[in-house]
């Protein structure tokens, strides 16, 4: 009897600790949950819908067909796209944005579902990065200098990929459930073609490397494996055609194009960071300038009346904010201060000492968001009103908060138009009327499949940004 009971209850342990494991947020939930709280989800209902059903129609054709699969567009202008072990799969619109069919897009989720169903991020061992999200976050945004910075060794991690023979199983998978869902598998090897593109264009052109995690550094184009797995995938296509999910033109005319807000953009007083997903409001009148350092702003009359800077910093180690600032960044001239919660993120200020200078009020304060840590500094200088900065001051961390899509929508303004390519019409002559600065006939180029010497074809569908 003892034997039993002892036995029910280990059956009992087991079986509660498998629920637990079960219920457990996995790495892509978490993942997925930050990216709503920072507004990194793409506010655009149709796309997000379109993404779902393809992949729910790929998914089909696999193993793990009837399993809870989440597809989600991300709200990023980076070409990439990529998979978490607990089936959670993110497409960057900055990789949509090059893409030219549905059967391409169904190449990239189909080769994301082949890394899930292989299981590679285990054998990747990657699910501990993803899971701790150590820098990871940050490694799939964008940005510059020390008010934006990633953790090197995260980075490397997100973007090494799987390796040579993951990265060909994925592909062969992916190649299967494109055509047993009526898709070209040879789109697989069109997607290689978009990629390596964005690499000869990032090496010879912008002069820097290039950022995509799988394909793009596994094998090129005329690998005999990966055509090989493609062409025993064409005789898997059905004898029937396969209508389209949606139209993949028409969602494209008006897809966002680029990160306008990535470096900071300055919108009616109120400072929008794309790479960091952060809005801040200063006060009225103020002057915001954006070096790479910090964001800094001035009241009307100078730094003499007063200013605002806000930097960021890494995180570290988990402390209280008055300790990061006492013990992380040895502040010994805080002369007051109090913990304070604001916008759902832990925080601290306080004033500090003016001793040899002629600040009539100096104020710091710091908030935690996530693995964000944001440091204010400021002071009312000899011409301001000390009273009236410390409400300027405690109003501007206030006013710090998560980006969302409707900021996103207002700080990123350029939009992807398609038309039909006129005859004789050049990307230099479409450049001339392109908000796109840097390299604008290149990138139009980039964008249709051109590069690096072709012209659009009349009466093809191109894509211009206006």
């Amino acid at each position: 009897m003892r034997t039993c009971t002892f036995a029910m209850r280990i059956a009992l342990a087991i079986l509660t600790l498998a629920v637990a494991v079960a219920h457990a947020d996995g790495p892509g939930e978490k993942l997925y949950n930050e990216f709503v709280e920072t507004g990194q989800i793409y506010g655009d209902e149709a796309w997000q819908s379109y993404v779902r059903r393809l992949g729910e129609r790929l998914l089909a054709q696999s193993k793990d067909a009837g399993k809870q699969y989440h597809f989600h567009v991300l709200d990023n202008s980076v070409v990439n796209a990529f998979a978490t072990g607990d089936r959670y799969i993110f497409v960057n619109r900055g990789l949509i944005a090059f893409l030219r069919s549905e059967d391409e897009l169904a190449a990239v989720v189909g080769h994301e579902i082949g890394h899930v169903v292989a299981r590679h991020t285990r054998r990747q061992r990657t699910a501990n990065i993803f899971g701790k999200g150590v820098g990871i976050v940050a490694a799939i945004l964008t940005g510059a200098g020390n008010l934006y910075s990633v953790s090197d060794a995260a980075t490397k991690a997100y973007v090494s990929g799987y390796g040579r023979e993951m990265e060909l199983e994925a592909d062969r998978l992916g190649g299967e459930y494109l055509a047993r869902a009526g898709y070209n598998p040879l789109a697989m090897i069109d997607v290689v073609q978009v990629l390596k593109d964005q690499e000869l264009f990032a090496k010879r052109v912008e002069r820097r490397p290039a950022t995509y995690h799988g394909l793009f550094a596994s094998h090129p184009k005329n690998d005999k494996r990966l055509h090989d797995a493609v062409a025993y995938a064409q005789n898997l296509l059905p004898e029937t055609t396969t209508e389209p999910v949606a139209d993949f033109w028409d969602l494209v005319d008006g897809l966002m194009y680029g990160d306008e807000a990535v470096m900071g953009r300055v919108i009616d007083g109120k400072y929008y960071h794309g790479g960091l997903r952060v809005v801040v409001e200063f006060p009225e009148q103020w002057t915001i300038s954006n070096p790479q350092a910090a964001i800094s702003a001035t009241a009307p009359g100078g730094r003499e009346t007063a200013y605002i800077e806000i930097g960021r910093h890494p995180w570290q180690k988990r402390q209280s904010p008055e300790k990061f600032l006492t013990q992380r960044l040895r502040r010994d001239d805080i002369v007051s201060g109090e913990a304070v919660e604001i916008n759902g993120m832990e925080g601290y200020v306080g004033e500090t000492s003016t001793e040899g200078s002629d600040a009539k009020l100096k104020m710091i304060g710091v908030l935690y968001r996530g693995k964000d840590v944001f440091l204010f500094t400021g002071a009312a200088g000899p011409k301001g009103d000390p009273e009236t900065f410390r409400q300027d001051f405690l109003a501007t961390m206030h006013a710090l908060r998560n980006m969302t899509p409707e900021d996103a929508q207002l700080a990123n303004e350029r939009r992807i138009k398609v038309i039909v390519a006129e005859p004789d019409v050049t990307y230099a002559d479409l450049a001339r009327n392109t908000p796109i600065r840097r390299f604008p006939e290149e990138t139009l180029r980039l964008m249709n499949a051109g590069h690096p010497h072709g012209e659009p074809r009349a009466g093809n569908y191109i894509k211009i940004v206006q």
